[in-house]
């Protein structure tokens, strides 16, 4: 004899509305998107880590003996931004293993809102360093009339380059560690 039930209008059902084996498939598969996505986001903080890290330039000022010279340092701006990216790229080192038990495990639960945790302060560090660095970059090319301060881009053109190019790798780690917490949310959401 089958029971048949008869689920009105308002009413839920305690039995998913996917099957258990294409609901774990897809949460296997938004794991595996994390893990690549993480490695992506590794790969573009250590980058903007680097560029801007080794960044300095120096012009000679009417002799080889007086010389100006830019280098990143000089601006604690930019060295927050070194060690905003720094601390990130070693947060998603560090957080590729459990992403990797996400694949194994994709019913794991806690542990992805660890993550959900992790990942959304690793992106206002991210953030608060990027925007830092943005807004000496723009001083750099723009200057501030009112301020007397000139820009320096005309002088120190491979300088700036560098940092600018340094700041499109730390954006694009923020835009992929904003989908990594909404892919994190995602799986979370399918579960209940």
């Amino acid at each position: 004899m089958t029971k048949d039930v008869v689920i009105e209008h308002g009413e839920s059902s305690k039995a998913p509305l996917v099957p258990a084996p294409v609901a774990a498939g897809v949460s296997r598969a938004v794991s595996i998107a994390d893990v690549f996505l993480r490695f992506l986001a590794i790969v573009a903080t250590i980058a903007s880590a680097i560029s801007m890290g080794t960044t300095n330039e120096t012009l000679p000022f009417f002799t080889q003996f007086i010389q100006f010279e830019a280098k990143y340092s000089d601006l604690p701006s930019f060295t927050f931004f070194v060690a905003a990216n720094a601390v990130v790229c070693t947060y998603l080192v560090l957080s590729i293993p459990l992403s990797i038990v996400h694949i194994i495990r994709p019913r794991a639960r806690y542990s992805r809102l660890i993550l959900v945790f992790l990942d959304a302060a690793m992106l206002a560090l991210l953030t608060a360093g990027a925007s830092a660095a943005a807004a000496i970059v723009y001083l750099a090319h723009k200057g501030n009339v009112r301020a007397n301060w000139f820009a320096i881009c005309q002088q120190f053109d491979s300088f700036c380059e560098r940092i600018s190019g340094s700041l499109i790798g730390s954006f694009a780690a923020m835009v992929l560690l904003i989908v990594l917490i909404f892919l994190s949310a995602f799986a979370l959401a399918r579960r209940h």
